[in-house]
Protein backbone atom coordinates (compact mmCIF):
# COMPACT_ATOMS: atom_id res chain seq x y z
CA UNK A 1 0.00 0.00 0.00
CA UNK A 2 1.74 3.57 -1.07
CA UNK A 3 0.74 6.60 -0.36
CA UNK A 4 1.80 9.27 -2.08
CA UNK A 5 2.27 13.17 -0.81
CA UNK A 6 2.91 16.19 -1.87
CA UNK A 7 4.83 18.14 0.15
CA UNK A 8 7.68 17.11 2.94
CA UNK A 9 5.50 18.18 5.70
CA UNK A 10 2.40 15.93 4.57
CA UNK A 11 5.25 12.96 4.77
CA UNK A 12 5.94 13.55 8.44
CA UNK A 13 2.37 14.58 9.23
CA UNK A 14 1.66 10.71 7.90
CA UNK A 15 4.12 8.90 9.56
CA UNK A 16 3.01 10.88 13.21
CA UNK A 17 -0.14 9.22 12.37
CA UNK A 18 1.49 5.71 12.19
CA UNK A 19 3.73 5.81 15.31
CA UNK A 20 0.93 7.43 17.70
CA UNK A 21 -0.69 4.08 17.43
CA UNK A 22 2.05 2.10 18.41
CA UNK A 23 2.57 4.07 21.53
CA UNK A 24 -1.09 3.46 22.49
CA UNK A 25 -0.78 -0.80 22.84
CA UNK A 26 2.63 -0.78 24.55
CA UNK A 27 0.85 -3.04 26.74
CA UNK A 28 0.94 -5.90 23.86
CA UNK A 29 4.39 -6.65 25.25
CA UNK A 30 6.59 -7.52 22.02
CA UNK A 31 4.82 -5.58 19.78
CA UNK A 32 6.45 -2.14 21.16
CA UNK A 33 9.41 -3.70 23.14
CA UNK A 34 10.68 -5.18 19.48
CA UNK A 35 9.72 -1.99 18.01
CA UNK A 36 12.88 -0.52 15.72
CA UNK A 37 13.25 2.90 14.12
CA UNK A 38 15.75 4.23 11.41
CA UNK A 39 16.29 7.32 9.28
CA UNK A 40 18.92 7.35 6.84
CA UNK A 41 19.74 10.57 5.32
CA UNK A 42 21.30 10.51 2.04
CA UNK A 43 22.71 13.03 -0.01
CA UNK A 44 23.97 12.46 -3.52
CA UNK A 45 25.70 13.97 -6.33
CA UNK A 46 25.66 12.00 -9.95
CA UNK A 47 27.12 12.71 -13.27
CA UNK A 48 27.48 11.45 -16.26
CA UNK A 49 29.35 12.72 -19.60
CA UNK A 50 28.28 10.83 -22.69
CA UNK A 51 30.15 10.54 -25.77
CA UNK A 52 30.01 8.74 -29.08
CA UNK A 53 26.52 8.52 -28.76
CA UNK A 54 24.34 5.50 -29.57
CA UNK A 55 20.30 5.90 -30.37
CA UNK A 56 17.95 8.73 -30.47
CA UNK A 57 19.02 10.70 -27.67
CA UNK A 58 20.88 13.67 -28.05
CA UNK A 59 21.54 13.97 -24.20
CA UNK A 60 25.40 14.88 -23.50
CA UNK A 61 25.67 15.09 -19.95
CA UNK A 62 22.99 13.76 -16.99
CA UNK A 63 24.00 15.80 -13.24
CA UNK A 64 21.72 16.00 -10.85
CA UNK A 65 22.35 16.56 -7.09
CA UNK A 66 19.61 15.89 -4.16
CA UNK A 67 19.09 15.28 -0.97
CA UNK A 68 17.06 11.64 0.63
CA UNK A 69 15.05 10.59 3.29
CA UNK A 70 13.93 7.12 4.48
CA UNK A 71 12.31 6.38 7.29
CA UNK A 72 11.88 2.67 8.78
CA UNK A 73 9.50 1.79 10.87
CA UNK A 74 9.14 -1.91 12.24
CA UNK A 75 7.06 -2.92 15.03
CA UNK A 76 7.49 -6.50 16.87
CA UNK A 77 4.82 -8.77 17.11
CA UNK A 78 1.74 -9.11 19.33
CA UNK A 79 1.94 -12.06 22.18
CA UNK A 80 0.46 -15.51 21.63
CA UNK A 81 0.86 -18.06 18.88
CA UNK A 82 -0.11 -15.53 16.13
CA UNK A 83 1.99 -12.49 16.21
CA UNK A 84 0.50 -9.41 14.43
CA UNK A 85 2.30 -6.29 13.36
CA UNK A 86 3.11 -3.64 11.08
CA UNK A 87 5.76 -2.00 8.92
CA UNK A 88 5.87 1.50 7.28
CA UNK A 89 8.66 3.23 5.33
CA UNK A 90 8.43 6.91 4.13
CA UNK A 91 10.81 7.93 1.94
CA UNK A 92 11.54 12.02 0.70
CA UNK A 93 13.75 13.30 -2.23
CA UNK A 94 14.60 17.32 -2.52
CA UNK A 95 15.86 19.07 -4.96
CA UNK A 96 19.02 20.59 -4.61
CA UNK A 97 20.12 21.11 -8.71
CA UNK A 98 19.18 19.92 -11.86
CA UNK A 99 17.76 21.22 -15.36
CA UNK A 100 15.90 19.90 -18.02
CA UNK A 101 19.26 19.72 -19.93
CA UNK A 102 20.78 17.78 -17.12
CA UNK A 103 18.04 15.44 -16.39
CA UNK A 104 17.02 11.85 -16.10
CA UNK A 105 19.80 10.77 -13.80
CA UNK A 106 17.76 8.04 -11.51
CA UNK A 107 17.82 10.18 -8.38
CA UNK A 108 14.54 12.73 -9.30
CA UNK A 109 11.49 12.45 -11.19
CA UNK A 110 11.44 13.51 -14.66
CA UNK A 111 13.74 12.59 -17.69
CA UNK A 112 15.81 14.52 -20.25
CA UNK A 113 14.13 17.77 -21.22
CA UNK A 114 11.78 17.53 -18.26
CA UNK A 115 11.83 19.66 -15.07
CA UNK A 116 12.43 17.98 -12.02
CA UNK A 117 9.85 18.75 -9.06
CA UNK A 118 10.87 20.48 -5.99
CA UNK A 119 10.11 17.57 -3.61
CA UNK A 120 8.63 14.21 -3.92
CA UNK A 121 7.97 11.78 -1.35
CA UNK A 122 5.96 8.55 -0.38
CA UNK A 123 4.54 6.31 2.17
CA UNK A 124 4.02 2.88 2.33
CA UNK A 125 2.47 0.41 5.08
CA UNK A 126 2.74 -3.13 5.54
CA UNK A 127 0.32 -5.33 7.61
CA UNK A 128 2.55 -8.36 9.13
CA UNK A 129 1.27 -12.06 10.91
CA UNK A 130 3.80 -14.33 12.17
CA UNK A 131 3.45 -18.16 13.33
CA UNK A 132 6.79 -19.86 14.64
CA UNK A 133 8.96 -19.19 12.16
CA UNK A 134 6.43 -18.33 8.84
CA UNK A 135 5.97 -14.89 8.47
CA UNK A 136 3.28 -13.33 5.89
CA UNK A 137 2.97 -9.42 4.97
CA UNK A 138 0.75 -7.75 3.30
CA UNK A 139 0.94 -4.07 1.39
CA UNK A 140 4.29 -2.45 0.43
CA UNK A 141 7.56 -4.61 0.01
CA UNK A 142 11.39 -4.99 -0.50
CA UNK A 143 12.00 -8.53 -1.50
CA UNK A 144 16.23 -9.24 -2.55
CA UNK A 145 15.85 -12.62 -3.98
CA UNK A 146 17.93 -14.05 -6.92
CA UNK A 147 15.14 -13.26 -9.14
CA UNK A 148 14.37 -9.70 -8.03
CA UNK A 149 17.21 -8.22 -6.33
CA UNK A 150 17.17 -5.18 -3.73
CA UNK A 151 17.47 -2.06 -5.89
CA UNK A 152 18.98 0.86 -3.66
CA UNK A 153 21.52 2.34 -6.33
CA UNK A 154 20.40 5.91 -6.46
CA UNK A 155 18.78 8.52 -3.63
CA UNK A 156 15.43 6.24 -2.61
CA UNK A 157 15.02 2.30 -3.23
CA UNK A 158 12.60 0.47 -5.44
CA UNK A 159 9.66 -0.66 -3.45
CA UNK A 160 6.50 -3.18 -4.83
CA UNK A 161 3.19 -3.53 -3.72
CA UNK A 162 2.02 -7.49 -2.95
CA UNK A 163 2.19 -10.08 -0.72
CA UNK A 164 4.47 -12.04 0.80
CA UNK A 165 5.03 -15.15 3.03
CA UNK A 166 8.61 -16.53 3.69
CA UNK A 167 9.61 -19.64 6.43
CA UNK A 168 12.54 -20.81 8.02
CA UNK A 169 11.14 -24.00 10.06
CA UNK A 170 13.62 -26.11 8.64
CA UNK A 171 16.79 -25.63 9.88
CA UNK A 172 19.06 -23.83 7.08
CA UNK A 173 16.05 -23.84 4.75
CA UNK A 174 14.42 -20.29 3.83
CA UNK A 175 11.36 -20.73 1.46
CA UNK A 176 10.18 -17.46 -0.25
CA UNK A 177 7.08 -16.89 -2.40
CA UNK A 178 5.12 -13.88 -3.54
CA UNK A 179 2.84 -11.76 -5.97
CA UNK A 180 3.59 -8.37 -6.90
CA UNK A 181 1.17 -6.24 -8.01
CA UNK A 182 3.35 -2.71 -8.81
CA UNK A 183 5.87 -1.21 -7.81
CA UNK A 184 7.00 2.27 -6.93
CA UNK A 185 10.73 2.89 -8.54
CA UNK A 186 13.46 4.94 -7.06
CA UNK A 187 12.31 8.19 -8.78
CA UNK A 188 8.68 8.29 -8.50
CA UNK A 189 6.47 9.20 -5.74
CA UNK A 190 3.51 6.93 -7.51
CA UNK A 191 3.25 3.68 -7.93
CA UNK A 192 3.01 2.10 -11.28
CA UNK A 193 2.69 -1.20 -13.54
CA UNK A 194 5.92 -3.55 -13.54
CA UNK A 195 7.74 -3.05 -16.66
CA UNK A 196 10.94 -5.66 -18.56
CA UNK A 197 14.35 -4.83 -19.51
CA UNK A 198 15.92 -7.03 -22.02
CA UNK A 199 19.66 -6.48 -22.20
CA UNK A 200 20.36 -3.34 -21.65
CA UNK A 201 17.53 -1.30 -23.24
CA UNK A 202 13.54 -1.52 -21.86
CA UNK A 203 11.56 -3.77 -24.44
CA UNK A 204 8.84 -1.95 -26.42
CA UNK A 205 5.83 -2.18 -28.53
CA UNK A 206 5.97 -0.32 -32.32
CA UNK A 207 4.41 2.57 -30.24
CA UNK A 208 7.77 3.09 -28.18
CA UNK A 209 5.95 2.18 -24.72
CA UNK A 210 7.22 0.47 -22.29
CA UNK A 211 6.19 -2.88 -21.50
CA UNK A 212 4.43 -3.81 -18.63
CA UNK A 213 2.10 -6.39 -16.04
CA UNK A 214 0.84 -6.41 -13.13
CA UNK A 215 1.73 -9.29 -11.63
CA UNK A 216 5.30 -10.45 -10.88
CA UNK A 217 5.25 -13.44 -9.01
CA UNK A 218 8.09 -15.50 -7.30
CA UNK A 219 8.99 -18.64 -5.51
CA UNK A 220 12.43 -20.04 -4.53
CA UNK A 221 14.51 -20.96 -1.46
CA UNK A 222 18.25 -21.39 0.28
CA UNK A 223 19.64 -24.17 1.81
CA UNK A 224 22.79 -23.36 4.04
CA UNK A 225 24.78 -25.96 5.27
CA UNK A 226 28.41 -26.70 6.18
CA UNK A 227 28.53 -24.61 8.92
CA UNK A 228 26.43 -22.29 6.85
CA UNK A 229 29.55 -21.97 4.65
CA UNK A 230 27.34 -23.37 2.08
CA UNK A 231 24.38 -22.43 0.13
CA UNK A 232 22.57 -23.73 -2.46
CA UNK A 233 19.61 -21.93 -4.07
CA UNK A 234 16.77 -22.49 -6.36
CA UNK A 235 14.63 -19.65 -7.69
CA UNK A 236 11.23 -18.92 -10.00
CA UNK A 237 10.36 -15.68 -11.38
CA UNK A 238 7.27 -14.91 -13.71
CA UNK A 239 6.48 -11.25 -15.41
CA UNK A 240 3.03 -12.44 -16.34
CA UNK A 241 2.14 -12.55 -20.26
CA UNK A 242 6.51 -11.27 -20.65
CA UNK A 243 9.15 -13.32 -19.39
CA UNK A 244 9.71 -16.41 -17.38
CA UNK A 245 13.02 -17.12 -15.10
CA UNK A 246 14.98 -19.79 -13.65
CA UNK A 247 17.71 -19.63 -11.33
CA UNK A 248 20.01 -22.42 -9.92
CA UNK A 249 23.00 -20.91 -7.56
CA UNK A 250 25.88 -21.94 -5.21
CA UNK A 251 27.92 -19.84 -3.04
CA UNK A 252 30.61 -21.33 -0.57
CA UNK A 253 33.48 -19.71 1.64
CA UNK A 254 36.64 -22.16 2.57
CA UNK A 255 39.22 -21.75 4.48
CA UNK A 256 42.76 -22.07 3.78
CA UNK A 257 45.64 -21.60 6.28
CA UNK A 258 45.70 -17.27 6.11
CA UNK A 259 43.33 -17.30 3.53
CA UNK A 260 39.60 -17.31 2.92
CA UNK A 261 38.62 -18.68 -0.77
CA UNK A 262 35.03 -17.85 -1.92
CA UNK A 263 32.81 -19.02 -5.24
CA UNK A 264 29.69 -17.51 -5.94
CA UNK A 265 28.11 -19.51 -9.08
CA UNK A 266 25.14 -18.63 -10.99
CA UNK A 267 22.58 -20.05 -13.99
CA UNK A 268 19.62 -18.26 -15.17
CA UNK A 269 17.49 -19.74 -18.11
CA UNK A 270 14.55 -17.60 -19.28
CA UNK A 271 12.09 -17.29 -22.13
CA UNK A 272 9.18 -15.87 -23.03
CA UNK A 273 5.52 -16.04 -20.97
CA UNK A 274 1.90 -16.34 -21.68
CA UNK A 275 0.86 -14.04 -24.22
CA UNK A 276 4.43 -12.59 -25.03
CA UNK A 277 3.69 -9.61 -25.31
CA UNK A 278 7.41 -8.59 -26.37
CA UNK A 279 7.92 -11.32 -28.46
CA UNK A 280 10.70 -14.26 -27.90
CA UNK A 281 13.03 -14.13 -24.54
CA UNK A 282 16.18 -16.84 -25.42
CA UNK A 283 18.53 -16.41 -22.80
CA UNK A 284 20.43 -18.66 -20.70
CA UNK A 285 23.17 -16.83 -18.47
CA UNK A 286 25.92 -18.44 -16.35
CA UNK A 287 27.78 -16.08 -13.79
CA UNK A 288 30.98 -17.11 -11.87
CA UNK A 289 32.98 -14.85 -9.25
CA UNK A 290 35.60 -16.59 -7.42
CA UNK A 291 37.58 -14.43 -4.63
CA UNK A 292 40.73 -14.89 -1.86
CA UNK A 293 41.04 -12.70 1.00
CA UNK A 294 44.08 -12.44 3.26
CA UNK A 295 43.84 -9.63 5.89
CA UNK A 296 42.76 -6.72 4.42
CA UNK A 297 43.10 -7.66 0.72
CA UNK A 298 40.56 -9.18 -1.58
CA UNK A 299 41.30 -10.76 -5.48
CA UNK A 300 38.10 -11.69 -7.46
CA UNK A 301 38.18 -13.30 -11.11
CA UNK A 302 35.05 -13.12 -12.75
CA UNK A 303 33.35 -14.61 -15.82
CA UNK A 304 30.21 -14.55 -17.49
CA UNK A 305 28.51 -15.89 -20.42
CA UNK A 306 24.89 -14.97 -22.18
CA UNK A 307 23.60 -17.54 -24.83
CA UNK A 308 20.64 -17.08 -27.18
CA UNK A 309 19.48 -14.56 -29.30
CA UNK A 310 18.32 -12.18 -26.95
CA UNK A 311 19.61 -10.74 -23.48
CA UNK A 312 19.05 -10.96 -20.28
CA UNK A 313 15.76 -10.18 -18.91
CA UNK A 314 15.04 -7.87 -15.38
CA UNK A 315 12.02 -5.94 -14.12
CA UNK A 316 12.44 -2.14 -14.81
CA UNK A 317 14.46 -0.57 -13.47
CA UNK A 318 16.35 -3.03 -11.46
CA UNK A 319 19.58 -4.58 -10.74
CA UNK A 320 20.41 -8.32 -10.77
CA UNK A 321 22.67 -10.73 -9.12
CA UNK A 322 24.74 -11.58 -11.83
CA UNK A 323 28.52 -11.65 -11.61
CA UNK A 324 29.30 -9.06 -13.83
CA UNK A 325 26.67 -6.58 -12.80
CA UNK A 326 28.34 -2.97 -11.98
CA UNK A 327 27.21 -0.02 -11.64
CA UNK A 328 26.71 1.49 -15.49
CA UNK A 329 27.24 -1.88 -17.91
CA UNK A 330 25.88 -4.84 -16.85
CA UNK A 331 27.47 -6.66 -19.69
CA UNK A 332 24.16 -8.90 -20.65
CA UNK A 333 23.96 -8.33 -23.90
CA UNK A 334 23.00 -11.23 -26.53
CA UNK A 335 25.54 -13.67 -26.72
CA UNK A 336 27.94 -11.61 -25.09
CA UNK A 337 30.65 -13.16 -22.89
CA UNK A 338 33.08 -11.31 -19.98
CA UNK A 339 36.00 -11.26 -17.70
CA UNK A 340 36.49 -9.61 -14.27
CA UNK A 341 39.44 -8.95 -12.25
CA UNK A 342 38.86 -6.78 -9.13
CA UNK A 343 40.79 -5.86 -6.23
CA UNK A 344 39.41 -4.58 -2.40
CA UNK A 345 41.73 -3.25 0.25
CA UNK A 346 40.26 -3.02 3.55
CA UNK A 347 42.44 -0.03 5.99
CA UNK A 348 41.42 -1.30 8.91
CA UNK A 349 44.30 -4.07 8.49
CA UNK A 350 46.48 -0.97 8.52
CA UNK A 351 44.73 0.91 11.89
CA UNK A 352 42.58 3.04 9.71
CA UNK A 353 39.10 1.34 10.26
CA UNK A 354 36.02 2.22 7.87
CA UNK A 355 38.09 2.98 5.07
CA UNK A 356 38.01 1.01 2.00
CA UNK A 357 38.58 0.92 -1.33
CA UNK A 358 38.19 -0.56 -4.54
CA UNK A 359 38.97 -1.05 -8.15
CA UNK A 360 37.05 -2.94 -10.53
CA UNK A 361 38.23 -3.71 -14.49
CA UNK A 362 35.73 -5.56 -16.98
CA UNK A 363 35.68 -6.62 -20.35
CA UNK A 364 33.42 -8.25 -23.19
CA UNK A 365 32.82 -8.98 -26.45
CA UNK A 366 31.40 -11.73 -28.76
CA UNK A 367 28.21 -9.08 -28.66
CA UNK A 368 25.27 -9.95 -31.34
CA UNK A 369 24.53 -6.70 -33.02
CA UNK A 370 23.29 -8.03 -36.11
CA UNK A 371 26.54 -6.57 -37.94
CA UNK A 372 29.70 -7.00 -35.98
CA UNK A 373 30.96 -8.42 -33.30
CA UNK A 374 30.10 -5.97 -29.60
CA UNK A 375 32.78 -4.93 -27.30
CA UNK A 376 32.68 -2.68 -24.06
CA UNK A 377 34.50 -1.96 -21.02
CA UNK A 378 34.44 -1.07 -17.99
CA UNK A 379 36.57 0.22 -14.94
CA UNK A 380 35.24 1.42 -11.47
CA UNK A 381 37.05 3.11 -8.88
CA UNK A 382 35.70 3.06 -5.40
CA UNK A 383 36.53 5.01 -2.20
CA UNK A 384 34.04 4.87 0.95
CA UNK A 385 35.01 6.41 4.64
CA UNK A 386 32.76 5.27 7.67
CA UNK A 387 33.55 7.88 10.67
CA UNK A 388 34.34 5.73 13.71
CA UNK A 389 33.75 7.76 16.61
CA UNK A 390 32.75 11.42 17.88
CA UNK A 391 30.13 13.30 17.17
CA UNK A 392 30.17 12.61 13.79
CA UNK A 393 30.58 8.84 14.12
CA UNK A 394 28.67 6.47 11.49
CA UNK A 395 28.86 9.27 9.05
CA UNK A 396 30.31 8.47 5.58
CA UNK A 397 31.29 9.39 2.49
CA UNK A 398 31.47 7.29 -0.82
CA UNK A 399 32.91 8.28 -4.30
CA UNK A 400 32.74 6.24 -7.25
CA UNK A 401 34.71 7.08 -10.71
CA UNK A 402 33.82 4.91 -13.96
CA UNK A 403 34.79 4.81 -17.48
CA UNK A 404 32.65 2.42 -19.71
CA UNK A 405 33.57 2.38 -23.27
CA UNK A 406 31.56 0.48 -25.88
CA UNK A 407 31.66 0.02 -29.89
CA UNK A 408 28.01 -0.29 -29.92
CA UNK A 409 26.74 1.35 -27.32
CA UNK A 410 27.17 5.28 -26.27
CA UNK A 411 30.03 6.25 -23.82
CA UNK A 412 29.91 7.15 -20.47
CA UNK A 413 32.40 8.90 -17.82
CA UNK A 414 30.61 8.53 -14.68
CA UNK A 415 30.86 10.19 -11.15
CA UNK A 416 29.05 10.03 -7.61
CA UNK A 417 29.21 11.44 -4.57
CA UNK A 418 27.35 9.99 -1.71
CA UNK A 419 27.00 11.55 1.89
CA UNK A 420 24.88 9.44 4.63
CA UNK A 421 24.14 8.54 8.21
CA UNK A 422 21.71 6.51 9.79
CA UNK A 423 20.05 7.30 12.95
CA UNK A 424 18.35 4.73 15.44
CA UNK A 425 15.42 6.73 16.80
CA UNK A 426 14.31 3.93 18.46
Amino acid sequence: MTFNTKQPHSLLAVATVIVLPLGAQAEEGGFIADSTATLTARNYYFSRDFSDIVGPSRQSRAEEWAQGFILNLKSGYTSGPVGFGVDAIGMLGLKLDSSPDRAGTGLLPGAYGETAPDDYSRLGLTAKVRVSKTELKVGELQPNVPVLALTDNRLLPNTYQGVAISTAEITGLTLQAGQLRSTSIRSEAGDEAIGAIVGFAPRRDAQARLMTSDRFNYAGGDYAFNQNRTTLSAWYGQLEDLYNQRFLGLKHSEPLGRWTLGANLGYFDSSEDGQERIGEIDNRAFYSLLSARRGGHTFYLGYQAMFGEQGFPRTFVTVSPLGNEVPTYEFASPEERSWQVRYDYDFAALGVPGLIAGVRYIRGDNVETGSFEGKDSERDLDIGYTVQSGPLKNVSVRVRNVTARSNYRTDIDENRLILSYTLAVF
